[in-house]
């Protein structure tokens, strides 16, 4: 009885997060060094990076009264005295859904150490993507929140605009960077707020179009739009379960991963919690039925701003895609992934993607 049941279990979270993430299951689970790099020399400078990764700053913030969770690299306070010689640079990252920014460490440390730890790297969640502390509620105000739809896509659009205006000053240079569902997040910021000083924004693996249309949103939209409500008991029944237990679940589940970033095994474990889950499913409902048309006219307005980057095998934005906004914008900076990287690239090449959108934005801060 117990072997079924957990059977069960390791289904339910296959389906409902794998999936969701946008995870590709055909690369195979690995511990330890990659093949071709066992030693130890690499084991200790595995080591070494999870110790160095750890100077992030976590906090937790109510933004537009829901709770946020925030992952900084350098400074934490821009409103602080700075150097009046040199604009103050920020790089902001908007993570897909489920926007849990946990997910991001490595990629984070990987920027933040490309630039000499010379300008901030921030990491910003989805509204109530987070289990808030024991201080805290999800949420200030339930009847404010509800009317506001603070956890839908317009009400998390708002939400990111409401964040940097309240921890951003407003002569700061932004580089922002958005995965997924946040590539449109960002075309939006960067629609409904033009003044904002946005050096280049990289748009990575963008759902920014036709995503119920896609092969993956045609799998999950009867699931987010009309099913969701019975995923929640299951995953409140994995929440009951101790911390070690759930810690095993999540790595057998992800089993096939060939080289797993351990990094992102807590973030992972922050989803087994349904008012977690519950938001990043709401939200991703949303993103079904409202990301129809690609918004052409802000793609254009700020072409020479945007670095896109398409999956060669992504099934939340197809090689079709690619090929049809290459079409509209010949003189955009658009590109298609040549190395297999999978949607979620942060579970396992958060380090590498990091690397590639260093050179890309390397000329752009020369000068700040």
């Amino acid at each position: 009885m117990i072997a079924v049941l957990r059977r069960r279990l390791e289904t339910h979270m296959k389906t409902n997060f794998i999936n969701f993430l946008g995870i590709q299951n055909d690369a195979k689970f690995f511990v330890g060094p990659p093949p071709g790099r066992a030693g130890p020399a690499n084991a200790m400078g595995s080591l070494m990076s999870e110790f160095q990764k750890e100077d992030a700053a976590l906090e937790y913030v109510y933004c537009r009264g829901a709770v946020t969770e925030l992952l900084k690299y350098g400074q934490t306070d821009l409103h602080t005295t700075k150097n009046s010689n040199s604009p103050q640079v920020l790089i902001l990252i908007i993570p897909g859904n489920p926007g849990v920014v946990g997910f991001y460490k490595t990629f984070m440390w990987t920027l933040y150490q490309a630039f000499h730890r010379r300008f901030p790297v921030w990491a910003v969640s989805h509204a109530g993507h987070c289990v808030p502390p024991d201080t805290m509620d999800m949420v200030e105000d339930a009847p404010v929140a509800e009317s506001e739809d603070v956890f839908g896509l317009n009400g998390q659009i708002e939400h990111k605009l409401s964040f940097v205006s309240k921890h951003v000053p407003r002569d700061t240079h932004l580089v922002l960077i958005g995965h997924s569902i946040g590539c449109y997040i960002i075309l939006e910021m960067m629609k409904r707020d033009p003044e904002l000083k946005v050096v280049k924004s990289v748009l990575l693996f963008p759902t920014i179009e036709r995503m119920a249309s896609s092969p993956q949103g045609k799998v999950m939209t009867p699931v987010l739009c009309h099913l969701r409500y019975v995923v929640y008991l299951p995953i409140f029944l994995l929440s009951l379960l101790p911390e070690r237990l759930k810690a095993g679940m999540v790595q057998l589940v992800l089993r096939n991963m060939r080289s797993l970033d351990t990094s992102c095994i807590p973030a992972t474990l922050s989803l087994i919690n349904v008012d977690c889950a519950a938001n990043a499913m709401y939200m991703g409902s949303q993103e079904m039925r409202m990301v129809l048309d690609r918004d052409n006219l802000t793609i254009q307005q700020h072409l020479d701003k945007l670095v896109f980057y398409y999956g060669a095998t992504d099934h939340w934005c197809p090689v079709q895609y690619y090929q049809d906004i290459r079409r509209d914008f010949p003189d955009g900076d658009i590109r298609l992934c040549e190395r297999g990287l999978r949607h979620a690239f942060v579970l396992d090449a958060g380090e590498e993607m990091a690397n590639m959108i260093t050179e890309w934005i390397r000329d752009d801060l020369r000068g700040l």
